[in-house]
């Protein structure tokens, strides 16, 4: 299984996993909403947690943290729309429903890190072409490309720092002799991505890409009774949500002042969408000690 003992994805057929965390990044992103942040950032953390694990979880949450406050002061100190004002600097004032509508584009924009970071744990590159590769090839390409090529990216930038910090005697002693070598680094793994580019469009072209013949799929996933089901389910969930999300969004507003919240059934259907992952993983919990 792939990063966490217990992935309720591993078992999976990719679309599954694909289905269910883009709709929930989609729904991270578009649902302004108190509520639906808060529910986004609460699934995604415990999708998080079932598909890496969340030892590897807890280092992150600091950052998450800093990001939801930064957002929320940035909108705070730079909108000066609301009605409920806290403090004044100078003549502008910091009011409440600027804080609020920051504090709820920072929590969607941490959910949408974590489902992010679970898509990575749950699909790799083959299982994204297996997915994406018939019906929008390209699309696929890129996403696959991009998996490989950031963390390649990142290793070759650490080996090449590492070279020059090897070589003692060239060693930069000042702030502008490091800023230089920084830039000569950057030169260099831009030099060596762009002469690996060649040689994989080369590689490409030798294998028949884009000559118009359909691809096949390398990877073959079987798509069983229980993914479909699954796959139901879901769609079915993001299928009642999108007109209820809708809804909300369109009844609530952070300015000029915010209505009251109140308990609505609509929040259900989404609060269910985001239990699907800790009920896959309680599943496979309860089937390992089995």
């Amino acid at each position: 299984m792939r990063a966490s003992q217990h992935n309720p994805f591993a078992l999976r057929h990719p679309a599954v996993a694909f289905t269910y965390l883009v709709s929930a990044a989609a729904f991270a992103m578009a649902a302004a909403h108190p509520v639906y942040a808060a529910l986004a950032l609460a699934g995604s953390a415990a999708c998080a947690c079932c598909t890496r694990g969340w030892r590897a979880v807890a280092p992150g949450v600091p950052v998450l943290v800093g990001v939801i406050a930064v957002v929320a002061l940035a909108n705070a100190l730079f909108v000066a729309e609301g009605t409920t004002p806290l403090f004044y600097m100078g003549e502008r004032p910091v009011t409440l429903e600027a804080l609020g509508y920051g504090l709820c584009s920072g929590t969607m924009l941490a959910a949408v890190f974590l489902w992010f970071s679970s898509y990575a744990a749950c699909m790799d590159s083959a299982a994204t072409a297996s997915v994406l590769g018939r019906v929008a090839p390209t699309i696929a390409l890129m996403v696959s490309q991009v998996m490989r090529l950031v963390p390649q990216f990142a290793a070759r930038g650490r080996t090449i720092l590492a070279t020059e910090r090897a070589a003692s005697a060239a060693a930069p002693r000042t702030a502008r002799e490091r800023a230089a070598g920084n830039l000569r680094a950057a030169s260099v793994l831009m030099g060596w991505g762009l002469e690996d580019s060649l040689t994989r469009s080369d590689a490409m072209r030798a294998r028949g890409w884009g000559c118009g013949v359909r691809r096949t799929s390398y990877r073959q996933d079987h798509l069983g009774r229980a993914d479909i089901a699954l796959l139901a389910i879901v769609v079915a969930l993001v299928a009642v949500n999108i007109p209820l999300a809708a809804v909300a969004c369109a009844q609530f507003s952070f300015y000029p002042t915010p209505p009251q919240l109140l308990a609505w059934w609509g929040y259900v259907p989404y609060a269910a969408l985001m239990l699907v992952a800790p009920a896959l993983y309680l599943g496979e919990v309860i089937r390992w000690r089995s």
